[in-house]
Formats: C-alpha cells, sequence, structure tokens
C-alpha cells in the first residue's frame, strides 16, 4: 500500500537510525473491497500462509500461529491480529535499515464505527530507535481513511504519481521506482 509506505517515511524523518518499524492495519469488516480485492487476499493468504518479516536483520516466515498477535486501534480497543506478507515490509527494512520490521492486519469493526460513524481504514505505525540528538526515540501514528481501504490506496498511489511527476518537486528522472 503507498499510503503506508509514504507515511511510514515521513515518520522516519524524526529518526537518526530506526531499529523497528511495526505496521498495524486494521479494516472495518464491512470494507470487504470488490471481488478482485477478496480474491487477491485469499491468493495471498494460500500463497503466503507464512507473513514475510524482519527480526534482528535476518528475514523470516512467521507461521500462521507465531504470526498471531494484537494492536491497539485508533480508539486504544485492543483488536486481534495476524501478521501479513506485505512489500511495504521489504521495501522499507531497505530504505530505513531498520532490523526489525513487520506488517500485521486485522479485520474488525474500526474505530470510527465504534463511535457510531461510517466505516474506516486505519495504520498505526510504530517506529523505534534514536533521534537526531542521540536519544531513544519511539513513535506512534495513525493513518485514518473514513473512504476505506480503496480510498486510502489511491491515496497513496496518487501521492507517488505527484512525486515522480515532479508536481512536488523536481521531476523524477526516467527509470524504474517504488515508493521509498
Amino acid at each position: 500500500m503507498g499510503a503506508t509506505t509514504v507515511a511510514t517515511l515521513e515518520c522516519a524523518k524524526a529518526f537518526s537510525r530506526i531499529d523497528t518499524i511495526v505496521i498495524n492495519a486494521l479494516v472495518d469488516e464491512e470494507d470487504g473491497g470488490g471481488p478482485a480485492v477478496a480474491e487477491d487476499f485469499e491468493r495471498l493468504n494460500k500463497m503466503l500462509p507464512s507473513a514475510l518479516s524482519s527480526r534482528d536483520g535476518a528475514w523470516i516466515w512467521r507461521s500462521p500461529d507465531k504470526a498471531r498477535t494484537s494492536f491497539r486501534a485508533i480508539d486504544r480497543t485492543v483488536i486481534e491480529a495476524s501478521g501479513f506478507s506485505s512489500l511495504d515490509v521489504a521495501g522499507l527494512a531497505a530504505e530505513t535499515g531498520a532490523k526489525n520490521v513487520e506488517f500485521n492486519i486485522a479485520t474488525a469493526v474500526s474505530s470510527s464505527r465504534r463511535r457510531g460513524e461510517p466505516k474506516s481504514t486505519e495504520i498505526i505505525l510504530e517506529l523505534a530507535g534514536e533521534s537526531h540528538y542521540g536519544q531513544r526515540l519511539q513513535s506512534r501514528h495513525a493513518v485514518f481513511h473514513p473512504g476505506g481501504a480503496a480510498a486510502l490506496t489511491a491515496l497513496g498511489t496518487s501521492m507517488i504519481i505527484e512525486r515522480l511527476a515532479g508536481l512536488d518537486g523536481p521531476p523524477t528522472q526516467p527509470g524504474l521506482y517504488f515508493p521509498y
């Protein structure tokens, strides 16, 4: 998801060194997306039942039983999740040098629906490392979109295209690029 990578890299600017990145995504259970999304998730879960992660700089596959975890949603509700193999893991590890990177995903009632509002998608970004002043630094950020997962993905894609087209800085030279 482009929005995940773009947001994480923006949050990473506060660090001189990043040791750990944990991404937790909550997709509202009413935000199933279209048939293509359902098919993609089903295929990914069959092909990659384990979640690619980085631990102490080594690439590992968290098996389904070891990939079970939980996180706090925006409203601090504890959400049960499982590891997910996302391209963000490899890209962010390479770009930031973080030795510990994982992505977890859950389908449940989103924080906005618990407040009686429409469904939303929320991504919680947790980073740990060292500040530019040499002190230990931990941060927690939330990316939230009331339009759901498709709208958040479209926003991330738009931000990446804007960068490549040079609409927010100098034009990007021809080549193959990833969000980072």
